[in-house]
């Protein structure tokens, strides 16, 4: 009887570990330059359409590709001698024609705060956001992983499509354009509590490497502190820069 018992015992113990394997298969790690995060098995594939530079929607998903940012539809910029060119209209239909009538695979990273998926994207084995960076019609956003950081590097160096010319990031032309940021509180109060693209909640001291590109907006939640400690208490972890 102990030891029909040892074994129902034993039997039952595998059962449990094959069914928290079985659950745990449908996430995989993600890899290299994506901070940490989590990526569904499944997969985003179909036929896309282009809302700019990169951000694509298949179906009714909406997507923005991994690791770069490209010129806004509406941005102009400076090629030199050659005066202002069309940067964003350019960008957006290089991905239309990149995208055009062929089968799309994206692979989850995350999602950003407008709910979008955030994905790196191929076309017949192309990444398009590697391409993009490669032709001079997207900036390499570092700012969550230096995926293509050695891309826009040869790109720069052949003063390829945006670096034909002194033009501005497309981070930078946004906060130009938008609202006024919240100033502080009070003088002394200097340290800046930052929502992130992925919804982190994030505090940034002077003299930190993002700390003059972040601006306040309440609305988003964000807000200025005093100190450390008032921003941990609200939810907010230190910048790893």
């Amino acid at each position: 009887m102990a030891g029909r018992t040892g074994r129902l015992r034993a039997a039952a113990a595998l059962a449990a570990l094959l069914a928290v394997l079985s659950a745990g298969s449908g996430r995989q790690e993600a890899g290299a330059g994506t901070a940490g995060f989590e990526v569904a098995a499944s997969m985003v594939h179909g036929t896309a359409a282009v809302s700019d530079g990169d951000t694509l929607r298949i179906g009714t998903e909406r997507i923005r590709l991994f690791g770069i940012d490209a010129p806004e539809a509406r941005q102009t910029c400076d090629s030199g001698a050659k005066g202002e060119w069309a940067c964003g209209a350019a960008a957006t239909a290089r991905l239309h024609a990149l995208v055009a009538d062929r089968r799309v695979t994206c692979v989850p990273r995350d999602r950003d705060r407008y709910g979008r998926m955030v994905a790196t994207c191929r076309v017949d084995g192309l990444d398009l956001g590697e391409r993009m960076v490669a032709e001079g019609l997207a900036r390499a956003y570092t700012r969550f992983g230096d995926d293509y950081a050695a891309t826009e590097h040869r790109a720069k160096t052949e003063r390829i499509g945006l670096w034909h010319g002194p033009a501005a990031a497309p981070w930078e032309f946004r906060a130009d354009r938008a609202p006024a940021a919240a100033a502080p509180p009070a003088p002394g109060c200097r340290v800046k509590g930052n929502v992130s693209t992925s919804g982190a909640r994030v505090y940034h001291l002077p003299g930190g490497r993002f700390y003059e590109r972040t601006r306040i907006d309440p609305r988003r939640g964000e807000a200025w502190f005093c100190d450390e400690a008032s921003a941990r208490a609200a939810g907010f972890r230190p910048s790893r820069d």
